[in-house]
């Protein structure tokens, strides 16, 4: 799959070390509001279809270096799951007392979901949070992973770990803005294919808000 070469212009795209370094300058400055389900569907709020009291949440954006050029490190959700099953996912989960906040959880959860060892792991700071429709504040943690890390999914969540050109993520012309009928009223959100792939809801949401905090 081609990536446009507008996005590959960029310098901070040509290598993940780059890029992590823009992202961390810019969000030294970046505006802390919340971002969300709710941007695209004012109507709906931001916890329109929540059945518990909002929770804090964290996901990691693995950012590292291949020989083709930077990628973005993402899974296939197991299909038994009882939420977001079969769906493509940032390493992530709630937030728990004892990981110190959502760059400790971020690294927990992507170690225990795809095995990525935390020593490998660089975090360059936090993007905006980010809430979803069905209840959560998601901190997206951005991070530099060391190139020998190697991926092994915890069979009961991960279905698959695979990898997406950042520069591909990167450029606003592969952002759609889709919708489905929901309760009779069409509900917006960003998706992001990328061949077999359908990258979605949270997740191309997230992604898209990292494209406005580092791209823009």
């Amino acid at each position: 799959m081609s990536v446009s070469t507008r996005a590959g212009a960029r310098a901070y795209l040509e290598s993940a070390d780059a890029f992590v370094a823009e992202a961390r300058m810019r969000l030294e400055t970046a505006p802390r509001d919340e971002v969300g389900d709710h941007i695209l569907n004012p109507d709906m709020g931001p916890f329109a279809f929540a059945r518990h009291a909002p929770r804090d949440a964290a996901v990691l954006i693995p950012v590292i270096d291949r020989p083709g050029g930077a990628t973005v490190v993402l899974t296939q959700r197991t299909e038994h799951l009882p939420s977001h099953a079969g769906q493509i996912a940032l390493p992530g989960g709630k937030i728990d007392p004892g990981d110190g906040g959502p760059v400790g959880a971020a690294l927990r959860e992507a170690e225990e979901e795809i095995g990525l060892a935390r020593d490998l792991v660089a975090p360059a700071g936090i993007l905006p949070t980010y809430l979803t429709g069905s209840g959560y504040r998601v901190a997206p943690v951005v991070g530099l992973v060391d190139p020998s890390a190697r991926f092994t999914p915890e069979p009961g969540e991960v279905a698959e770990v695979f990898e997406v050109p950042l520069a591909f993520l990167m450029d606003e012309i592969n952002h759609q803005r889709q919708s489905r009928l929901l309760a009779g009223k069409p509900r917006y959100f960003y998706a992001i294919p990328y061949g077999e792939r359908y990258i979605w809801g949270v997740t191309a949401g997230i992604l898209r808000t990292l494209y406005e905090t580092v791209c823009r």
